[in-house]
């Protein structure tokens, strides 16, 4: 691959799997495990749910599924770890047992992490980007899983540093969290870096941090996952708090693409046929000419 944008094209290793960056936009599906997700909370619950669900996103393109139980909403419960635990491995382990396709888990605590490894994930997905729980660049790294790290402008509180551009700020802090992955010695090809889309941001911090996809993943060192599925700022394309579910996922096809354009390697989405269809029409055009 030979992208002239300074975008990351290489492997991304993640256990014993691995994801091609460079010859296509990759897609990772979303299947929430939990009973008050902001989207689809309650649907995919039962374990047969679960696994159907999975299966569908396979055959409509996606390259990876991320596991989530546990929301991460802004008006969400906490929740322990155990419960965490009770709601994700039943479904994780029937999934594996299934499937052989790169497996993510979202997740910002340790011991969900560990367990979720021995079941069989591939990926941990910290929406923390490493600085929430002390111990979870260590479990990372001595399972020797892939790594997704997040900037997140909630859990990270009130920037010491005044006038700050969002997109900087990110680049900064999401540069720290790469620096406690490598220290714990997750090597560079198992990192992947996240924008934090939503994550205690407005609108136009949003249009900021998606406009500069590509330098999240840091000078082209990292490739990026860029997740704005179903979240608010979705809805500023999709007829705002009005919007359907498949107006929301038709404005994700779209931001899933402007992404793709602006320097992501993946995207994650709920609707995983409403942006396969928009990415192909995308990676035709822009792969085809990458390569000349």
């Amino acid at each position: 691959m030979n992208a002239t944008d300074g975008r990351f094209c290489g492997i991304y290793k993640c256990g014993n799997r691995q994801l091609e960056i460079g010859k296509k936009t990759l897609i990772m599906g979303i299947l929430n495990l939990t009973p008050d997700s902001f989207s689809d909370g309650g649907r995919y619950n039962d374990v047969d749910a679960a696994v159907d669900r999975c299966s569908l996103m396979i055959r409509e393109g996606a390259d990876c599924i991320d596991l989530g139980a546990e929301a991460t909403g802004p008006n969400s419960v906490p929740i322990s770890a155990e419960e965490e635990l009770e709601r994700l491995i039943p479904a994780l382990e029937a999934i594996r047992s299934r499937f052989d396709i790169p497996l993510s888990v979202d997740t910002f605590k340790a011991e969900t992490a560990n367990a979720a490894i021995t079941a069989g994930c591939d990926i941990i997905n910290d929406i923390t980007g490493f600085r929430g729980d002390p111990e979870m660049a260590k479990v990372v790294a001595d399972n020797g899983v892939g790594a997704i790290l997040m900037f997140n402008k909630r859990t990270n509180g009130e920037n010491p540093i005044a006038y700050e551009p969002i997109s900087r700020r990110a680049v900064r802090e999401l540069t720290e969290s790469v620096e406690i992955a490598k220290k714990a010695g997750i090597p560079d090809n198992m990192i992947m870096t996240d924008p934090g889309i939503g994550f205690g941001t407005n609108r136009i911090e949003d249009a900021e941090l998606t406009a500069a996809t590509l330098s999240m993943g840091l000078q082209g060192k990292y490739p990026v996952l860029y997740a704005a599925s179903r979240k608010r700022y979705a809805r500023v394309f999709a007829g705002g708090d009005q919007a359907t579910e498949a107006m929301l996922d038709n404005a994700t096809a779209g931001l899933s693409m402007t992404a793709a354009s602006l320097g992501a390697a993946m995207v994650r989405v709920h609707n995983v046929a409403a942006s396969r269809q928009v990415l192909d029409v995308f990676d035709t055009s822009f792969y085809a000419f990458a390569n000349i």
